[in-house]
């Protein structure tokens, strides 16, 4: 495993998700193209709860708490229960970069961590590796999600010409 990579990517995953985020409006981030896609703030939000609630905290749980039984999550569920369409964009994007800003902090601190560590979980066994590779993967999955909505918004506001001569998507 490429800790300092992966590391890296952690990093630029912040920034990266910080510019798909610039320039759009509040009423902008609460739009949902179709009713079960979630809009840019229900993404936001998510991906706060997932750094403070999820990979972090498991993690942690592996590498420095062994055996203690992890805390129940329910992502898909906090989109609505938690109201994550009502809150302010830019207060979110913060606490996202501020819990990533933690999390860096975290996986810095971790000396000689032992990255074959697991947990048994209702899903099988998980790695601390495998976490960090997850990671990883989780914010290419939302940056994604992101460029999708934000060419969903151009194909919109292009109308009534179409985008078409941008190439295929």
């Amino acid at each position: 495993m490429e800790f300092e990579t992966l590391y890296q990517d952690l990093a630029y995953g912040a920034e990266i998700i910080q510019a798909l985020v610039m320039g759009v409006t509040q009423a902008e981030a609460q739009v949902r193209p179709t009713p079960e896609s979630w809009s840019i703030l229900e993404v936001i939000g998510h991906l706060v709860d997932e750094e403070r609630e999820d990979f972090r905290q498991r993690v942690d749980f592996i590498l420095n708490r062994p055996g203690e039984e992890w805390p129940p999550i329910h992502p898909g569920a906090w989109v609505t229960e938690r109201k994550y369409n009502e809150r302010d964009l830019e207060q979110s994007l913060n606490d996202f970069l501020a819990e990533r800003s933690k999390s860096l902090a975290f996986l810095r601190g971790l000396d000689s961590a032992d990255w074959n560590a697991s947990h048994m979980t209702e899903f099988g066994e998980r790695k601390a590796g495998q976490l960090l590779g997850s990671w990883v993967a989780h914010d290419n999955l939302h940056m994604r999600q992101l460029v999708e909505l934000r060419r969903a918004k151009v194909e919109k506001i292009s109308g009534p010409y179409d985008i078409l001569y941008a190439g295929d998507w």
